[in-house]
């Protein structure tokens, strides 16, 4: 895995830099949120590790620009463990929260949760545009067949039957059909 980490402090960045790659993944950092988003476009991460506190743009900001560029999992990572943070890094797409100074057991169990509940969500959002679609395309048929009922005198039955027939012979999809019914 690709790994993202930006810290101001060149230890932690370097100590978080060595952890990634005992757990066998390639990290490169940055020194700040500005130079973190040049990473992100340079390098397409799969991770990114932030610290709430850099200059220019700080972790919370980041992070909010990271998702609009190129979602992925992201852990933030502070000396402190304030509420006001906590309640920014719930409010913005963070998938892990590490106090300093961190160990590799914790970062390993941070990197792989965030992994896990990132995936999740995609699959969820996933399944969402699904159904959206599904719920989009039988409004659209049930417009369609009504347009058809009152046009050609079928039934329910009837109209459907004739709009799948129209979608088999064109080799279209029947969302395309009954748009095109509906447009008549």
């Amino acid at each position: 895995m690709r790994v993202l980490i930006a810290d101001d402090e060149a230890l932690i960045r370097m100590g978080l830099k060595q952890m990634m790659q005992e757990l066998g993944h390639m990290a490169f950092t940055a020194n700040n949120g500005r130079e973190a988003l040049r990473m992100v476009h340079k390098h397409r991460p799969d991770l990114a590790i932030l610290d709430i506190e850099m200059p220019f743009s700080n972790g919370i900001e980041t992070a909010k620009k990271i998702a609009q560029i190129q979602p992925m999992p992201v852990i933030v990572v502070t000396a402190y463990g304030h509420d006001e943070y906590i309640e920014q890094a719930t409010a913005v797409p963070i998938h892990g929260y590490l106090i300093k100074p961190v160990s590799l057991p914790e970062v390993k169990a941070a990197v792989s949760i965030a992994v896990q509940r990132f995936a999740e969500k995609q699959e969820l959002e996933r399944a969402r545009q699904e159904l959206q679609d599904k719920l989009e395309t039988r409004r659209l048929v049930d417009r369609a067949k009504g347009k058809l009922m009152v046009q050609k005198g079928l039934n329910e039955e009837d109209a459907y039957h004739l709009l799948q027939l129209r979608a088999r012979e064109s080799r279209a999809s029947l969302k395309d059909v009954a748009l095109a019914v509906l447009k008549m």
